[in-house]
């Protein structure tokens, strides 16, 4: 059986907005408006803040791993490597790795690419069949990636802007060129092309065949520039970062040369640090409409108590103490609190489904590295959300429910 303030504080719902309640209505119109504005806002700010951080991440550790192992330079010696030995031990010792998903050796060369009327200077990154194409091929324009059916030490993926820059298509040869001791030339065709909304890495990465760049380096089958390593999660960078620290971290390779292990936080500061910002915008942009849908559901509560003086006059007559008849009112407004935070729910998440599936709000990919306002809000995080706006909005309504207690039950039993 509900209790006596459920039952009151659920027939004063039901009569609020009748004929008549000419308080109440707009009260409750303006408490439920504003709850459920509050909450679209702040469905749609993490909504933005996550898609955004989770593609610009996405694009950045496509480029580069979560975790790159590196050569050790020494600033102040005046010879400098530019790399490393990792042989077939070493590759499934880090493959092993409870954290680690994927274990990449990556061979890199600078050059430049000639046509008969441009060119213009690329990296020719190097990998094997270990490589993980995931991010390339959900970028692929056209073509196919270097896997069988692209199979050739002379086969490459370039992106769309070198493509365009330098009129190739899938199928064209194009010769780059290289300085390293003597100028040496190589015939490469383009396999694929790829197009992401990193224009700055568009512009210089041409993926192509590990075993080309280590001829052309002069190295043997197990030197590499660098090895890439992505982990299983982007949440699992620090239990990754610390395992693979523990096995290789300032330590000889077999060709004598210190390892160094970065991660992409460290590899691209600037990004990440830009991407922590947003973090800071989305807990104002939270607070603020915390405070605005708090304040409207005090607003709306206060006037609804007020057109009620009458009647907590004669509950206080009937012996009715200060504390139900508080919950009376605490009923009610958890009531329309939960009613404007379905409206909310259903404005918020209607609107982050129209962008996440068409896109209608488009972006300038050379500001903000996507070229559209990307969306994702996980459940986990759109339920701590509600949780944490209902039980904020509820708190808020307990101080305006205590002016029930300065009701006098003679004046306002007179009052009309």
């Amino acid at each position: 059986m509900p209790s006596y303030e459920r039952f009151i504080a659920s027939r004063l719902n039901r009569r609020s907005g009748a004929e008549g309640e000419s308080m109440s209505r707009p009260a409750v119109r303006v408490a439920i408006t504003g709850m459920a504005l509050g909450l679209a806002v702040m469905l749609i700010a993490v909504a933005v803040v996550t898609g955004f951080k989770r593609e610009v991440r996405a694009q950045v550790i496509g480029f580069g791993g979560h975790i790159q192992i590196l050569p050790y330079s020494n600033p102040f010696g005046a010879e400098q490597h530019t790399e490393i030995t990792a042989d077939s031990g070493l590759i499934a010792s880090l493959a092993a790795l409870p954290h680690v998903r994927c274990v990449q050796p990556i061979a890199s060369i600078p050059g430049v690419i000639k046509t008969e009327s441009e060119f213009k200077g690329v990296v020719l990154k190097g990998v094997d069949s270990r490589y993980d194409w995931d991010f390339f091929a959900h970028n692929m324009k056209a073509g196919v990636a270097l896997n069988d059916s692209a199979s050739g030490g002379n086969a490459a993926v370039v992106s769309s802007s070198i493509a365009r820059a330098m009129k190739l298509d899938v199928g064209d040869d194009f010769i780059v060129y290289f300085m390293s001791g003597s100028l040496r030339a190589r015939k490469l065709r383009v396999a694929g092309i790829y197009e992401t909304s990193f224009s700055e890495y568009d512009a210089l990465y041409i993926m192509t065949d590990c075993r080309l760049v280590q001829t052309l380096n002069g190295w043997s089958p197990e030197t590499y520039s660098s090895v890439e390593l992505l982990a299983t999660d982007f949440s699992a960078l620090s239990a990754a970062l610390g395992e693979v620290y523990t096995l290789v971290g300032n330590r000889f390779s077999d060709g004598g040369r210190l390892f160094r292990v970065e991660s992409i936080q460290e590899i691209a500061p600037a990004m990440f640090d830009w991407l922590a910002m947003l973090d800071t915008n989305a807990i104002v942009i939270l607070v603020l409409m915390t405070l605005v849908s708090g304040f409207c559901m005090i607003s709306g509560l206060l006037i609804i108590i007020l057109e009620r003086r009458q009647m907590i006059g004669i509950l206080k007559s009937l012996g009715a103490a200060d504390g139900p008849i508080r919950r009376i009112f605490l009923w009610q407004a958890a009531a329309l609190t939960f009613k404007g935070m379905a409206w909310g729910n259903a404005v918020g998440i209607a609107l982050i489904f129209v962008q996440w599936q068409w896109h209608i709000i488009p972006l300038d990919p050379a500001s903000y590295y996507v070229s559209y306002i990307p969306v994702h809000l996980p459940p986990l995080l759109w339920l701590a959300l509600n949780a944490g706006v209902a039980a904020a909005a509820l708190l808020m309504t307990v101080a305006p429910t205590h002016i029930t207690s300065q009701v006098s039950p003679a004046e306002a039993m007179r009052f009309d």
